[in-house]
């Protein structure tokens, strides 16, 4: 009787735990996306560069991530529509129209980015051409986002989450000095040199991003239709748990997030700016310098986490794109519908998809695809992040599910961080 009951209570505890992951959706494969390969550059930049000076901006800069995300989440909930598609029913269309083409454009480049940096890291993995990964991992990306139903889909990204473990297996095999790290994670650095400014800036720039915004946001709105279920407004009563549930999404993404992002910079700076290597082109770089430095083991790891997290960032960084053109154009989309039902959505997938491969292979070198990305982003961030909040604190939005209290304080909070550092990189 004793252990029927035990094996009860463990089956129950199972099913429970089943339950919660399968709740886990938007947020966490937001969050996980956040760390692509030009993310995973942009930390091990930091860390080579300045060592373990900015390891306080992954925890100051939480908060703010959850807040803004969240804020967008509701928005797709609440109304059963995209960013863009709110957007255009209360802004100038010519407004909206030129924000996603700026998000558009900052999305090639950071795909290009990141299909560079998993052909490289395969190369360093496997051999063979480099280029020739580039356009398998392109061509793989867009038929996974086009042929899989989103059901099927969501539970495949869900897994490529998983990859981004190999940076904190990564720092188990190398020597790190965890009193000066957590020391150095709450107790901040500012120095007033440009190089450090812009630094901070790019780390601000990879872990609030605007495809992310719309990514979330166009995701709850597909769960909603494939849950059969009304937008929040047409069913007040069901907004408590839904959005309890958004809640919880969204912090256990974006702490995942910024975990991994954490674990990055202590690898970069224990090994490469401990060994005097200041000075990173893209993440398959870092993958190459940690080789010889911390041994086979932790390069591999850290090339296989770049090819992991890429093929999860990928279908992000083109169907956020998608969506907002889609949205502002009233064509049909979703990843839960056949080709034949929208051919403009998937056409914009793939043709975003190829066009990051085919910039990748030009001679332009991945430092520079990177800075002009986060430049864009961090120029259209500002304004998408007010219009969001706008949207999110209307009664003639949201009705009576307008965001209030703490999330009301996060996400404007964030909206002035991110105003104050683009203004601080514009002065640099």
């Amino acid at each position: 009787m004793a252990i029927r009951l035990f094996r009860h209570g463990v089956a129950l505890r199972v099913r429970r735990l089943r339950g919660s992951a399968i709740r886990l959706g938007a947020g966490l494969i937001t969050g996980a996306a956040d760390d692509d390969p030009s993310g995973i550059a942009t930390y091990s930049q930091a860390g080579a560069r300045f060592g373990l000076a900015t390891l306080w901006t992954v925890w100051f800069t939480l908060p703010l991530m959850i807040g803004i995300q969240a804020v967008c989440a509701h928005i797709g909930r609440v109304t059963g529509r995209g960013l863009a598609a709110n957007m255009t029913r209360c802004f100038p269309r010519a407004l909206t129209l030129a924000l996603v083409a700026l998000l558009l454009a900052a999305n090639v480049f950071n795909l290009a980015a990141d299909l560079g940096a998993m052909g490289e890291a395969t190369h360093m993995l496997l051999g063979g051409s480099a280029s020739l990964f580039v356009v398998l991992f392109a061509a793989l990306s867009a038929v996974l986002e086009v042929a899989i139903p989103f059901a099927r889909y969501a539970r495949l990204l869900k897994v490529l989450t998983l990859s981004l473990l190999a940076y904190v297996l990564t720092t188990l095999v190398v020597h790190v000095p965890w009193a000066e790290a957590l020391h150095r994670l709450w107790v901040p650095v500012w120095r007033r040199d440009r190089d450090y400014l812009l630094t901070v800036v790019a780390m601000f720039g990879t872990t609030i991003s605007p495809y992310m915004f719309f990514w979330q946001a166009a995701q709850e709105v597909e769960e909603e239709e494939q849950a059969q279920e009304e937008p929040l407004l047409l069913q007040p009563a069901a907004a408590p748990g839904a959005l309890r549930r958004i809640d919880l999404d969204t912090v256990v993404g974006m702490i995942y997030s910024n975990a991994i992002g954490f674990f990055v910079v202590l690898a970069a700076a224990v090994v490469l700016h401990g060994h005097g290597v200041r000075a990173i082109e893209d993440a398959a770089d870092a993958a190459r310098a940690l080789r010889p430095l911390a041994g086979r083991f932790a390069g591999m790891l850290f090339a296989m986490g770049i090819v992991g997290t890429g093929l999860l960032a990928i279908p992000v960084l083109a169907g956020s794109g998608a969506y907002a053109l889609a949205e502002v154009f009233h064509w049909s989309s979703g990843l839960d519908r056949r080709f034949g039902e929208a051919k403009l959505f998937y056409g914009l997938i793939i043709l975003a998809t190829l066009g990051g491969a085919a910039l990748s292979l030009t001679p332009t070198r991945p430092i520079h695809m990177l800075f002009w990305a986060a430049v864009l982003n961090g120029v259209i961030s500002v304004p998408l992040m007010a219009a969001a909040m706008w949207l999110a604190t209307r009664r003639e939005v949201m009705g009576a599910l307008a965001v209030r209290s703490w999330l009301r304080l996060l996400g404007w909070a964030a909206t002035a961080a991110m105003a104050g550092v683009v203004a601080a990189m514009a002065f640099a």
